[in-house]
């Protein structure tokens, strides 16, 4: 039996439900893309704190309403209506604000120790492409596109974009991106690899939820030493990475989740996890 629990976010900009161990965080200013603001972004990067740390939570999908991903920055914000406050501030507080709301916001959705997929119904762009780049996987509907958009406004990036596309696309894709602007739409992004899949426009909530809750149903820690083990690959040298894969996988020998999925598999039948 389906299972749906309504989070309040303390905002209708954003809403999240939790279905079937499944957090789904959906960006809610269709009128604006989705693009991130004052109440926006604040509740976003609570909700990715408390879904990340829930029990109850086994996987995290982030989607936008009606037909975008996320616009990325308030770009009229930028202008004429600026914050008088920020405006004030110096350039050293000025750094260290943005450096902040980064970690809060890419820095912990890469950090979440669950399974994160994003699910672009359309355009992912600036901030908003580096959000979906700080998930674990990308389902893209055939209309989506994606661009870095900084060129376009004089800024060279930020939310980590030039790391995480970098590590997605490699280091010559990576630069022509961020240097033209360019869109990429959905089929391109597949190949090169910035998206996992491409599927219809009216099948992408069905197949993301699918696949995010199939993730939630499987063996938690397993899962959170395969981040590990994941994130260790392009950061430390060889031998540092796999010396610690071994030790991860011999405490996951010890647990209730691995004699179970064995005893399933002699059994023929699902395994069923308790994340212990």
């Amino acid at each position: 039996m389906t299972t749906e629990t309504i989070i309040d976010t303390g905002t209708s900009e954003l809403l999240c439900v939790v279905r079937d161990r499944v957090a789904i965080i959906t960006l809610n200013r269709p009128e604006a893309r989705n693009a991130l603001s004052d109440n926006l972004t604040p509740a976003l990067r609570t909700m990715i704190r408390t879904c990340g740390e829930d029990p109850g939570v086994g996987a995290l999908l982030l989607t936008g309403a009606g037909e975008a991903f996320c616009a990325g920055g308030n770009i009229k914000g930028m202008g004429a209506h600026r914050d008088k406050a920020k405006l004030d501030m110096s350039f050293d507080d000025k750094v260290a604000d943005l450096q902040e709301r980064q970690r809060l916001l890419t820095g912990a959705l890469v950090s979440v120790r669950k399974p994160t997929i994003a699910a672009l119904p359309g355009p992912a762009v600036g901030a908003g492409l580096a959000i979906a780049m700080a998930c674990d996987i990308r389902i893209a509907a055939q209309s989506a596109f994606v661009a870095t958009g900084y060129a376009r406004i004089a800024l060279s990036g930020d939310y980590g974009i030039a790391w995480l596309l970098t590590r997605l696309v490699g280091t010559a894709r990576a630069r022509e991106l961020m240097f033209t602007g360019d869109r990429v739409d959905a089929a391109r992004c597949e190949a090169i690899g910035l998206v996992n899949r491409v599927v219809p426009d009216d099948r992408l909530q069905t197949e993301a939820f699918a696949l995010a809750r199939s993730l939630a149903e499987g063996p938690r820690l397993a899962l959170r030493y395969m981040k590990d083990n994941l994130d260790e690959a392009v950061l430390f040298d060889f031998e540092t990475a796999r010396d610690h894969e071994a030790e991860r996988l011999i405490r996951l020998t010890t647990t209730a989740d691995h004699k179970e999925a064995v005893q399933a598999f002699i059994e023929k039948r699902k395994a069923v996890f308790t994340g212990k």
